[in-house]
């Protein structure tokens, strides 16, 4: 009996080891491309995040970024890379022509480097939106994440005879002389220059596996794999949409509109516009950081507790108190903390750039609101692009402006008879009309003769 279970295993066995080797033979590998041809951002980095999310539950056996940039701003840069050295995947770039600046970083993060015939990479130095170089204190950051992106790859062992030698896959001295003009590494960089590779100095010096015209052929010359295919990402309009929002620019006029709005509607009656604004801004800035797994709902309350504080010390004591003061850092900690992926007060797993930038973006907005407020006070009332929202006329008397109807001023010295009994206030007959009147003295008893002898305030006073 136990012969002939062990039998039926064996056959259970082999019949599922042939159907799998059958299966396998059909399948073909997969691999995923993220397209990256514009200016590294908020929108690049929302691609590269979801690209690789769906990577992984398609199980793909590689990642190629189609890269061609001129750089971005540094903290999505940094982001980025972070996302590529964590990554479970192995990690490809194809510089097809230009990985400069934020580029390079990307692309010295990725597991290998492909270059297109005529390629660049290198000239990673922090600029401004101008293009003017920032502070050493920015290049110091800059030098030290590349240099340590560089450092991520490792070491190759090399055994030469009785000799070791451990070299680095990636140099980090060049990939600091990307950043640094300063540095000076004989045979490749002089003083005085920002480094920049072609794909075939790249090639020579480690920052390239190989120069290749597309994808296809770096994955069946380089990788030598013949049956594969190749799925694309591709960007919903929604994930434009949300990328356009989380730009930390847009962050900052949002911030400005949330805060100017809730200045214009105090200073104006009722609800309004203002006030719809400051609601759609709220909106527009906590709806794709909380999606986004960033906003907690604690950092929400946090900012709404915040605004409520700030009206209290406004409307209910009036002054600037300790109410005030703690509206004001609930409201701003409720801002910068949405924009940053910390665990609570724990900020282990925030670069420091990111941070920084989180802080600047919203003290930008703050500031900027507060500026464009007042500006946009003065104007409103003056000869300014605001003079139609506000009324200047003056509306005199004289000129028949009136708040109420002033025909009964001819009644003055004019009698009848008291319609009602006045004390002092009741009606009175005059010409054949009926009109509210005061008694000036005492009162005055219903049928007797009266005399009109003022009016005053839209009220004819009236005597015996």
């Amino acid at each position: 009996m136990n012969k002939k279970k062990s039998l039926l295993l064996i056959i259970l066995f082999l019949t599922i080891s042939i159907s799998n080797c059958f299966a396998n033979k059909d399948a073909k590998n997969i691999y995923y491309r993220i397209d990256i041809n514009e200016e590294i951002n908020s929108t690049t980095w929302l691609y590269l995040k979801n690209g690789l999310h769906e990577a992984e539950q398609l199980n793909v056996k590689g990642v190629f970024i189609h890269l061609n940039t001129y750089g971005g701003l540094v903290v999505f840069a940094d982001s980025i890379r972070t996302k590529i050295l964590n990554s479970k995947i192995p990690v490809y770039v194809f510089i097809d022509n230009n990985a400069a600046s934020a580029g390079a970083l990307i692309s010295i993060a990725c597991d290998s480097i492909y270059m297109r015939p005529g390629g660049n990479i290198g000239a990673a130095t922090v600029v401004n939106s101008t293009g003017e170089k920032m502070p050493d204190k920015y290049q110091s950051y800059m030098r030290a994440t590349i240099r340590s992106t560089a450092e991520a790859h490792g070491k190759d062992t090399i055994i030469s005879g009785t000799d070791t030698i451990y070299r680095w896959r990636r140099d980090p001295r060049i990939a600091e002389a990307m950043v640094d003009e300063r540095i000076v590494i004989p045979g490749i960089i002089d003083s005085a220059q920002i480094l920049t590779f072609t794909a075939r100095e790249a090639v020579q010096h480690g920052y390239c596996e190989g120069i290749y015209e597309n994808i296809d052929e770096i994955i069946t010359q380089s990788l030598r794999d013949s049956d594969y295919e190749i799925t694309e990402y591709k960007p919903s309009f929604y994930d434009r949409i949300k990328g356009f929002l989380i730009n930390p620019m847009v962050h900052s006029i949002l911030i400005m509109i949330i805060i100017g709005g809730i200045y214009f509607e105090m200073q104006t009656p009722g609800i309004g516009f203002p006030l719809l604004a400051a609601g759609v801004a709220v909106v527009l800035y906590f709806a794709p950081l909380y999606i986004d797994g960033l906003a907690e709902m604690w950092e929400i309350l946090l900012f709404i507790a915040g605004i409520i504080l700030i009206l209290v010390e406004i409307f209910v004591f009036p002054g600037f108190g300790i109410l005030g003061i703690l509206g004001i850092i609930f409201a701003i900690t409720g801002l910068v903390f949405s924009l940053i992926d910390n665990d609570w007060f724990n900020f282990d797993r925030v670069p420091v750039a990111a941070l920084g930038s989180s802080i600047f973006t919203v003290f930008g907005g703050v500031t900027g609101a507060i500026l464009l407020s007042i500006y946009i006070s003065s104007k409103i009332g003056s000869r300014g692009m605001f003079r139609k929202l506000a009324l200047e006329a003056v509306q005199e008397t004289d000129k028949g402006f009136i708040g109420v109807d002033m025909a009964q001023k001819d009644l003055i010295g004019k009698e009848g008879i008291a319609k009602t009994m006045l004390r002092p206030s009741g009606k009175v007959l005059i010409e054949g009309e009926v009109y509210d009147a005061v008694a000036e003295n005492g009162y005055i008893e219903s049928g007797e003769k009266i005399r009109v002898k003022r009016y005053a305030s839209g009220q004819l006073y009236v005597s015996k």
